[in-house]
């Protein structure tokens, strides 16, 4: 991956790891629901030191699910729903080893173009349209993965002006404006299920 630089408000050993660990980036996409960008993307830094090393997708591809959901509860939880959370991340640490030889950047290295990349990522377990086109913004904004077409495959997420997604995120007013896009956005999804 290209030397790039998140910004995210967190502990700066957790930003390195981001951007030096495949897998670490990988984890925090699939965490990043229900809880904080910042919450999600720490947690693969906490998660290292808990299991006192760096990830690995086979080893945890064959963690015992139990003590792996342990591992994720252990205060503070790495999430919300540690035990979903947990079994999530396997599921997408076994896909990686079954496709990928258990390496993360297998994922994106040598996709032929941006189409590609993207129907690889939303092949992953939990990653739904919106969820993957974010992934590949992020890949392709912060780490220059940028195989043809990669803007377009992204939709609004690949929007050089945008501010819709932690792939927007480089200081602190663009994390603001990303966070109240969230919240318009939310807004707007709880106004349309009242019928307001």
């Amino acid at each position: 991956m290209a030397a790039m630089t998140l910004a995210l408000p967190i502990d700066p050993q957790a930003n390195q790891l981001l951007v030096s660990d495949p897998l670490a980036l990988l984890v925090g996409m699939v965490l990043d629901q229900q809880v904080s960008m910042e919450k999600a993307f720490s947690s693969p830094y906490v998660l290292t030191q808990r299991l006192g090393h760096d990830l690995d997708a086979r080893e945890i591809a064959g963690y015992d699910p139990e003590a792996l959901v342990a591992l994720f509860a252990q205060p503070p939880a790495l999430h919300r729903f540690p035990k979903a959370m947990a079994a999530r991340v396997q599921e997408v640490c076994r896909a990686l080893v079954a496709h990928y030889d258990g390496d993360a950047a297998r994922l994106w290295a040598d996709a032929a173009d941006g189409r590609e990349l993207l129907a690889r990522i939303a092949a992953l377990p939990g990653f739904g349209r919106q969820k993957a086109q974010i992934f590949l913004a992020l890949l392709g904004k912060r780490f220059g993965v940028q195989p043809p077409g990669w803007q377009e495959a992204a939709g609004d997420y690949g929007d050089p002006d945008a501010h819709r997604s932690v792939a927007d995120v480089t200081d602190a007013e663009s994390l603001r404006l990303v966070r109240e896009y969230k919240q318009q956005m939310k807004a707007a999804a709880k106004a349309k299920a009242t019928g307001a």
